[in-house]
């Protein structure tokens, strides 16, 4: 499949970028710290940046050009975002930027981390596989999933900052010999054919503009046989973008997440199997009945909180929590301490909670769509070689049903073993010995001769 091309690509100019917004001692610093430490001209910029894809652009307002600006534009859009919204995260959730299923009693971060295990269980995940954290954020699910099953893991992502604090993060744990994080697109990786034996993505390629782009470089960078692991963010099936109150929280989700455009989970279905992963495993891991919601923490629902730090956590997000951190922010820009914009961000990202929740109620959003999906076990090079028996037979039954006498009566006479094993033959030589393969289809040729003959 050929690469997606993005419109606009300049990791120079981005590292440059980056450096000069979150400086150089930017990994020493969190939460609040990291906010208020970023250069003012610089924030001010990547906010304008920004939400010049989203102001006066809201739903029954946004043009269809509106929209193929941010999926034309998606590294733009997504690098803006997360050079704003990290420290944010960070802030209030931690370093792995993802949602979870909990079960009563449980504390927050402990659900998250089940999470993660629960994913690299389901995928098979063991020591010293070779595996690919698509979308890897700050690197706090490759962190745990190296620790849980002992797999080498290299980090992809797009964003210089996120890339750092990654970096930095794991050598504190120790863990520098085990992960890498690199910085690429994508859309376009960088990695050889069949690099990978496994690749997974936690609430990741929803920033693709197509999710076909996306899983088509997953497919090439695995090895024959391969496991991809996904938790999908998508709309429900139940979704429905001509229904205004749909589209508003679609949108909700789009403008606080920095993503280009939401998809329904058939979507997401078709764009893998279109690109010839088979799917093992298909579960909507938000629909299961859970006593607690996953979107408890960001809907403020203290009743579920079970100790003091998730408290914490979650007392953030409560209307109470983002309406102090809303006017804390304001205050703070206002005196100068603060960059202009950061209330506007916070601002987003409480949209995007609302409507996450919403979408959450009402069962037309899911952030675990849960997908694990396998390549097929042939290498490339056999697959072309099977794809070369399979053009030869449509080939030469064609030609043989036009010009041989009596060829269908023929046919029909040849015992179906016989017809068979020529075929089989091929095919087995294509997957155990690829360069004999051509051997085969010759011979399959010359036997399908003498029977018609």
């Amino acid at each position: 499949m050929a690469s997606f091309v993005p419109a606009e690509s300049n990791p120079t100019r981005d590292a440059a970028f980056s450096k000069a917004l979150h400086g150089s001692d930017a990994t020493d610093k969190r939460g609040f710290a990291a906010i208020l430490g970023k250069d003012k001209r610089a924030t001010e910029a990547e906010v304008s940046n920004y939400f010049d894809f989203w102001d006066n652009k809201t739903p029954g307002v946004e043009t269809e050009q509106d929209k193929k600006d941010r999926l034309d534009r998606y590294t733009t859009l997504t690098n803006a975002y997360y050079n704003l919204a990290t420290d944010f995260y960070e802030y209030g959730w931690g370093s792995s930027f993802h949602f979870s299923r909990y079960y009563k009693g449980e504390p927050f971060y402990q659900a998250i981390a089940r999470h993660e295990h629960y994913l690299a269980l389901k995928m098979g995940l063991k020591e010293g596989d070779k595996v690919l954290d698509v979308g890897c954020g700050v690197g706090g699910p490759a962190r745990e999933i190296c620790s849980f099953s002992g797999a080498n893991i290299t980090g992809l992502n797009n964003n210089d900052y996120q890339i750092a604090r990654a970096t930095n993060y794991s050598a504190k744990r120790g863990l520098s010999h085990k992960l890498n994080f690199v910085k690429g697109d994508f859309m376009n990786m960088q990695f050889k054919d069949e690099t990978f034996d496994a690749v997974y993505a936690i609430e990741a390629t929803v920033h693709a503009p197509t999710l076909a782009g996306v899983y088509g470089e997953i497919f090439r960078v695995l090895k024959p046989g391969g496991v991809f692991g996904v938790y999908e963010w998508v709309m429900t099936n139940d979704y429905d973008a001509s229904n205004p109150e749909h589209r508003q929280i679609a949108y909700g989700i789009e403008l606080g997440d920095g993503i280009p455009q939401m998809v329904k989970a058939s979507d997401a279905v078709e764009a893998l199997k279109s690109v010839g992963f088979e799917i093992l495993h298909d579960e909507d891991l938000a629909n299961k009945g859970d006593e607690i919601p996953w979107y408890y923490p960001i809907a403020g629902e203290l009743k579920h909180v079970r100790s003091l730090g998730d408290l914490v956590t979650v007392g953030r997000m409560t209307k109470v929590g983002r309406s102090v951190a809303h006017k804390f922010v304001g205050v703070l820009e206002k005196v100068g301490l603060a960059p202009k914009g950061s209330q506007k961000v916070g601002d987003a990202l409480a949209t995007a909670a609302d409507a996450l929740v919403e979408g959450g109620r009402k069962n037309l959003f899911t952030p675990m769509q849960l997908y694990i999906c396998q390549t097929g076990s042939l290498t490339i090079e056999a697959q072309s070689c099977v794809a070369g028996v399979c053009r030869f037979w449509l080939g030469f039954v064609n030609f043989a049903l036009c010009y041989i006498p009596n060829c269908k009566e023929r046919l029909d006479a040849v015992p179906l073993n016989c017809k068979l094993s020529i075929t089989v033959a091929c095919l087995h030589t294509s997957y155990k010995e690829p360069d004999t393969a051509g051997k085969f289809i010759h011979c399959s040729q010359r036997n399908a001769s003498q029977l018609l003959f």
